[in-house]
């Protein structure tokens, strides 16, 4: 059952309000624009019964039920028979990082590569479709290819003249070919940057693996996209989410790709699915600007989040923990921002309202986020500023309920639960896997708590990611009644942290992620009752409709 405290006693006033509003809608004459009919509607609103119909005036929604549906009907009004289909609140996605996913649509598949002939093979190919041309996706797991990490002797003679710098699996290091070292400047005298690394082999010569802050020295020379390359790419990205029931995505970014770019596409009116976007915490400065001349958007793209960084991954074992990792006893991770620089950039974008996002993976990063946040908090003074721990991967059961107390979300992944849950005893051992991917706990203590994929590196698919939450089995089939079952989520508990839990996210509860009266007619119609379907059913489910803001932006067939 969905604990209702994660609501603060707010459905008894939404469901008030959605009375009135109903009696003022009702004496009012005004008619509906599309009536969907016999169909079968999970609202999200704590204990509703389901409705069988729905009305849409304008983009919002104006009627719930057969019998509203029918009174407010007008003859221009347009029927949508159903056919008995599910709908639900549209899907949101609270942590993506929408550009790199959408790129990767067209990039070679490497995460499927189950060899070193494999992997390099599929490189090979790629660079002789586009010879000479940057290589940056898609993305690898060693973890899949026997557990070594790649060199770029294993690609080299297959990317002759062509420069390949692609990321892990976490996009939390790269892998270069030697023309891409060659190009970056990268030798056995490049010293490693402040909270990055660069592989070495036993002679001290660079592997062509770059982890964290380190990837910055190659990056600095990748040519970057055109902006009519950047605009159709996202346009890719958007039509493919939409496609899988998503309405709204979060991006949660630490560059400037996207915001520009939605900009542009907002202004010709192409930007189909609303989106939340955060920029660098490093450059809250350049953000205030927009905000002071533009403002912070509107409903369809919206921005006045920041993101920082604390620590790295646990694939590439640079997540700050406060014990070392089991595989590699002389190291417990990296501070990708040092604690204190952490603690001045979160304090200052508060004090200038923005909203604060920050990456942390392990328990040391976690329990540091945690505390920055509390005292910023105090120091700042009251107000509802809803700070988000992204990933929130490894925390002590004694933090977990911080969360709670301090009302900071976690932005979690189920998926990289299902992924990571192949390996991650090797890296910290059985003992420390308690508060891992802890999704049941933090909902028993009242936890905010929004699902999110981080596409590309996992699937943009909501029906993947609630089939991880609940049946928790790892990818590599090891683990069918499900790795750490106890932290195993009910179908409604996912389906929340998908739709209102990443609508609460956003400042934006009192208008999405519910069917409701007044709220936007952001609605997923699919093919599967997601409540009344085997849990290991979910996954295989396919969207029939997405309608965003009360018109249908895709379709099946």
């Amino acid at each position: 059952m969905l604990d209702r405290r994660l609501f603060m006693g707010g459905a008894a006033a939404l469901i008030a309000s959605q009375n009135r509003l109903m009696a003022a809608q009702n004496g009012s004459g005004a008619g509906l624009d599309i009536a969907l009919v016999n169909g079968s509607f999970w609202t999200g609103v704590p204990g509703a019964a389901r409705v069988n119909a729905i009305g849409i005036r304008g983009d919002r929604i104006a009627a719930l039920g057969a019998d509203q549906v029918k009174a407010m009907a007008t003859r221009g009004t347009q029927i949508v028979d159903l056919n008995g289909a599910f709908g639900m609140p549209a899907f949101a996605d609270g942590h993506t990082h929408f550009l790199k996913g959408s790129a990767e649509l067209t990039q070679p598949d490497l995460l499927s590569a189950t060899s070193r002939a494999d992997f390099a093979a599929r490189l090979g190919a790629a660079a002789r479709a586009r010879p000479g041309k940057w290589i940056l996706g898609g993305s690898w797991d060693e973890q899949r290819m026997g557990g070594q990490l790649p060199t770029h002797e294993w690609i080299d003679a297959v990317t002759p003249d062509t420069p390949v710098a692609v990321p892990r699996t976490d996009l939390h290091s790269y892998l270069l070919n030697s023309v891409a070292l060659k190009l970056a400047g990268i030798t056995r005298d490049t010293p490693d940057p402040a909270g990055g690394m660069i592989i070495r082999d036993a002679q001290g010569n660079p592997t062509g693996v770059l982890k964290d802050n380190a990837k910055a020295l190659v990056e600095r020379v990748i040519p970057p996209m055109s902006e009519e390359d950047t605009d159709a790419t996202m346009l890719k990205g958007i039509q493919h989410g939409l496609s899988k029931g998503f309405a709204r995505i979060h991006n949660p970014e630490i560059s400037w790709e996207v915001l520009p770019a939605l900009r542009r596409l907002h202004a010709r009116g192409l930007v189909d699915q609303r989106f939340y976007c955060f920029v660098p915490i490093q450059d809250q400065g350049k953000l205030l600007d927009i905000i002071k001349s533009d403002g912070r958007g509107d409903d369809w793209l919206r921005w006045g989040g920041v993101k920082a960084l604390a620590d790295g991954s646990l694939g590439a074992r640079t997540a700050a923990f406060f014990e070392a990792y089991a595989d590699a006893p002389e190291q417990k991770g990296l501070w990708v921002t040092q604690p204190d620089e952490l603690h001045h950039l979160i304090a200052e974008a508060d004090a200038h309202g923005l909203h604060v996002a920050t990456h942390a993976i392990g328990d040391r990063a976690n329990e540091v986020v945690l505390d920055i946040m509390r005292d910023v908090a105090a120091a700042n003074g009251p107000r509802d500023r809803r700070f988000r721990i992204e990933h929130a991967q490894h925390v002590r059961l004694s933090d977990i309920p911080r969360f709670a107390q301090q009302n900071v979300i976690a932005s979690v992944q189920p998926f990289h639960a299902i992924d990571d849950g192949r390996w991650a005893v090797k890296r910290i051992g059985q003992q420390r896997l308690a508060g891992t991917y802890a999704f049941r706990s933090f909902f028993d203590a009242g936890v905010k708590v929004a699902f999110g994929s981080d596409w590309p590196v996992a699937p943009l698919d909501p029906f993947i990611g609630i089939s991880a939450a609940v049946l928790r089995q790892t990818i590599d089939g090891a683990n069918p009644g499900g790795w750490l079952p106890n932290q195993k989520v009910t179908v409604e508990q996912s389906m929340h942290a998908y739709t209102w839990g990443n609508a609460y996210s956003s400042f934006m509860e009192d208008r999405a992620g519910l069917l409701a009266p007044g709220y936007y007619a952001d609605i997923a119609i699919l093919d599967t009752d997601l409540l009344a379907v085997a849990p290991e059913k979910i996954a295989a489910t396919q969207v029939l409709k997405t309608i965003v803001g009360g018109k249908t932006r895709y379709q099946a067939g």
